[in-house]
């Protein structure tokens, strides 16, 4: 089943609401970003990309991702990258795109790691943007204060959003103190994950996995917490997430979100969150007689059958593959594939024992 939704934490981030009920829509614009920093886990085929993603969807103009928007009911969007002030333009675009078609109440985050004009938070404040998430690459807020400023003048919720690095607590502690007294209204402290990207630059600083199945590093966990309690009775939000939900959490969510939009009414939710429905492989030659016939032999309308040129498959659903299965002398399956725009098949299994 999907993950629990908590109640918001007072003073949480409207984004991480949002993102925690897998409503927002992710949108990488570029994976241009010159700091090269030793944690990140982006994979080598974003890394540096022009490309755009909408979700897990690669799309080429906003078109399509207003279309992705669509198929998840997104009630908001976060956009990311590498950084997205390294294609300020196309990032402006973006907010502007998103609020024309979901309106103002559509609600924006968005992430950088530069020091931004104060010309730039107002273009950004005029497009619509509503929260503008910093990484302080040096952990400090001092080449920062004069972007934070500005952002928070042109009417845009400004935070804070960082890894919680084991080696890194005094810097952490002395940062909580200069927020404290900033314009700065929340802290976002992620659990740092050791991933395919950065595993050998996360070998060189000594760190190693939390255990279990999990991506993290061992001590990030502990770490958060503590500047969590520390910063209890400060000014601003301190919130931190793990690894463990980020994965099976707020991806979770979206997934199960997306595929309750888009299902077909033949196919099914399991309760990996992955779309279940029957198939029978058939040539395109075939494929209308064989629709019609099965049609009137399982009593399904229209809508309940469809014939995939693709695959060369009729799409039932699963319950009437299996009523029919033993009495067919072709292969009949279940197939699972993810809720995405791709539709990635993750499992075929063989319902009867032909072959």
């Amino acid at each position: 089943m999907a993950s629990e939704i908590a109640p918001p934490e007072e003073g949480e981030a409207e984004g991480c609401i949002q993102c925690q009920r897998g409503s927002k829509l992710v949108l990488f614009v570029t994976g241009k970003c010159h700091w090269g920093c030793d944690y990140c886990p982006l994979s080598d085929n974003r890394r540096e990309s022009p490309d755009m993603f909408a979700n897990e969807r690669r799309c080429t103009n906003f078109d399509e991702v207003i279309e992705e928007g669509k198929a998840m009911r997104a009630t908001g969007t976060g956009i990311t990258g590498g950084d997205p002030m390294l294609d300020f333009k196309k990032t402006v675009e973006a907010v502007k795109a998103l609020k024309a078609a979901f309106g103002s109440e559509h609600h924006i985050h968005c992430y950088t790691s530069i020091p931004i004009k104060p010309e730039q938070a107002r273009a950004l404040g005029n497009a619509g943007l509503d929260e503008l998430r910093f990484h302080l690459l040096d952990l400090t807020l001092s080449r920062y204060q004069e972007s934070v400023t500005a952002a928070h003048q042109a009417g845009i919720c400004v935070g804070v959003e960082l890894p919680a690095e084991p080696d890194k607590e005094e810097k952490l502690l002395a940062l909580l103190d200069e927020l404290n007294d900033s314009p700065v209204q929340f802290l976002n402290l992620n659990e740092l994950e050791i991933t395919v990207g950065n595993q050998e630059n996360m070998d060189v600083r000594g760190f190693n996995l939390a255990g279990g199945i999990t991506a993290a590093a061992a001590g990030s966990a502990e770490l958060g917490i503590r500047l969590k309690q520390v910063a209890k009775n400060m000014n601003l939000h301190v919130k931190f997430c793990t690894a463990t939900f980020k994965d099976a959490g707020q991806l979770r969510n979206r997934f199960r979100r997306r595929a309750k939009a888009t299902l077909r009414p033949y196919e099914i939710l399991s309760n990996d969150d992955t779309i279940l429905f029957g198939a029978i492989p058939c040539s395109l030659e075939d494929a209308t007689d064989d629709v019609k016939e099965l049609s009137e032999n399982l009593g399904l309308i229209d809508a309940w059958i469809r014939y995939d040129a693709t695959t060369q498959r009729i799409e039932i659903p699963l319950s009437a593959a299996e009523e029919i299965a033993e009495q067919l002398n072709v292969p009949v399956l279940m197939i699972e594939v993810h809720p995405t725009h791709e539709r990635l098949e993750v499992g075929s299994v063989y319902l009867n024992d032909v072959r």
